[in-house]
């Protein structure tokens, strides 16, 4: 998303709005509302994201690769 779309995005998201925001699909989405990966809240039978939950979301959950090598190094010492 460039960054003149991303000053239009609204602060409460509906799953399409949310796919676009973060640049994957809709199925990807449900699947991690699914598995209870993504922070989301059900309003009148409607998926609903708060925009400032999601980026702290994304923040805690963001790949580095100094954790992705612990993770690595960690699976390759258990074999």
């Amino acid at each position: 998303m460039q960054e003149k779309e991303l000053s239009k995005v609204k602060e409460v998201m509906d799953v399409k709005e949310l796919s676009e925001y973060l640049g994957i699909g809709k199925s990807k989405i449900y699947k991690l509302i699914r598995e209870k990966k993504i922070p989301a809240s059900k309003i009148g039978g409607q998926y609903r994201f708060s925009k400032t939950v999601i980026d702290s979301w994304l923040k805690e959950n963001l790949i580095t690769r100094e954790n992705l090598q612990y993770s690595l190094d960690k699976l390759l010492n258990k074999k």
